[in-house]
């Protein structure tokens, strides 16, 4: 059931219709005060994180940052420590995964340095998964472009690339930053952006 919640609050949470996300956030919590009616076990600790996680972003979706922030660190981030790196139900909820959650926020947040602060302490060797990595080196570089920063953004995103080719151009705000990077891009590295952007069928 809670994992079942986890899903439906991910949906939610891509959701555009007005008050999607607040039934997210509801969703999450009212299953975290089910778990604490179950055993005690990392599985439930991890289920747990994972729904503290729905809720930290719902926040976030909201521009409640603080309250984002805080419920990351007091909920999150000691659940994460507690049951180190897994995949329960399919959640791959960790600590690497808090910390991504942490850089989401501060990108969120238009607070890119802070948002870089943390992913320098992120082992990108160490992302549990695929689509963990992909939108961690996403996020990143999303905080270089708010900063302006052309050269980073250009790494990232062939970073990306590398990746997964398929997963860049379904992204629609990976291309936000490929198509803004082809706008603003100097002479000096011009060439790269318009393969990158050839590659994708960008016009």
């Amino acid at each position: 059931i809670a994992a079942a919640s986890w899903n439906v609050g991910h949906v939610l949470l891509s959701d555009p219709r007005d008050g999607a996300v607040d039934e997210a956030a509801e969703i999450a919590l009212n299953a975290i005060e089910e778990l604490k009616a179950t055993p005690a076990s990392d599985d439930r600790a991890a289920m747990q994180g994972a729904l503290e996680l729905v809720a930290v972003v719902a926040g976030a979706r909201k521009h409640q940052w603080w309250k984002a922030r805080d419920r990351l660190a007091k909920k999150a981030l000691p659940l994460g420590k507690r049951v180190g790196e897994g995949n329960a139900m399919w959640t791959v909820f960790g600590p690497t995964n808090v910390d991504l959650h942490a850089i989401s926020i501060e990108m969120m947040a238009g607070e890119a340095c802070e948002g870089l602060r943390v992913a320098d302490e992120v082992d990108p060797n160490g992302m549990p998964s695929r689509e963990r990595a992909f939108t961690f080196t996403l996020e990143v570089a999303a905080c270089y472009a708010q900063r302006r920063d052309d050269a980073a953004v250009l790494v990232h995103l062939l970073s990306l690339e590398e990746l997964s080719a398929e997963d860049l151009v379904r992204s629609p705000a990976a291309l936000t930053l490929v198509t803004e990077l082809r706008k603003r891009v100097r002479p000096t590295y011009r060439r790269q952006v318009v393969n990158l952007t050839n590659r994708l069928g960008i016009t």
